[in-house]
């Protein structure tokens, strides 16, 4: 597959404390990349960079092979990427289709849409993720399932060709998280590439074609769900014992 996105040498320093370090990684075309570790381990980070929201302190990266190290974040967003936010991010005092609207003003095809055409785009999108019944809802008025599918639901509005997902699922029931991990899979099955955060391991491990591990800023580990939930030093660093107790047992009642 393609590499759609490379990041080479990328460092990200606040003050003395090193949050990424001189990490290299890579995302193909048409995969979910999964981006696991413990807290503090630099993912958000990582997105916020890749998005040109924090500069680098060092390396670059580049989408679909330009370089983006240093571009701005409305340009990057007209290049093809977007993101979700870990808390999310609604725009108050608006509905969720006026919400929505602004992703599509702004977006990949913003600047070339109609009215008429974004307001389209607003009514596939909000269907997509099950909310096209409260466009006209004030996002105040709306609970925190429906934030999350808001906040995707902005990010697709903009028509990325690669996702950033931060936490989507998390504060999510077993049910609800189901329901997302079918959308994300519908999303990939549609041609978009995505690079996902999650704790929820049982989602993370379902949803993923590869799996990169951080830790301290650094990739410690990088493979298939199968391989990395076998990783010694995954678990000791991020997993914990207790999950391997947990994988072993369900894999031994198979």
């Amino acid at each position: 597959m393609d590499i759609l996105l490379e990041g080479k040498g990328v460092s990200k320093y606040f003050g003395g404390l090193a949050a990424l370090a001189d990490l290299n990684f890579q995302v193909r075309k048409g995969e979910i990349v999964g981006l696991i570790g413990p807290n503090g381990a630099g993912k958000t980070t990582l997105i916020n960079v890749i998005t040109g929201i924090s500069p680098l302190s060092k390396g670059t990266i580049r989408f679909k092979h330009e370089d983006i190290t240093h571009a701005k974040p409305h340009y990057i967003g007209q290049m093809g990427i977007a993101r979700t936010f870990q808390i999310v991010k609604p725009f108050s005092g608006m509905t969720l289709g006026e919400n929505v609207l602004i992703g599509a003003l702004f977006g990949k095809s913003g600047m070339k849409r109609t009215m008429p055409e974004a307001l389209k785009k607003v009514a596939e999108v909000l269907q997509f993720v099950g909310l096209e019944k409260k466009k006209d809802v004030a996002v105040e008025g709306t609970t925190l399932p429906d934030r999350k599918r808001l906040e995707l639901a902005k990010a697709l509005a903009m028509e990325p060709e690669l996702l950033l997902l931060d936490e989507v699922m998390a504060g999510l029931t077993p049910r609800e998280t189901e329901d997302v991990m079918a959308l994300v899979k519908k999303l990939k099955q549609g041609g978009i590439t995505i690079l996902v955060i999650e704790h929820v391991m049982r989602a993370i491990m379902g949803i993923s074609d590869r799996i990169i591990v951080l830790h301290q800023g650094e990739s410690i580990a990088e493979g298939t769900p199968d391989a990395i939930s076998k990783n010694e030093g995954v678990i000791a660093a991020y997993l914990g014992t207790r999950y391997a107790q947990r994988r072993d047992a369900e894999v031994g009642h198979v």
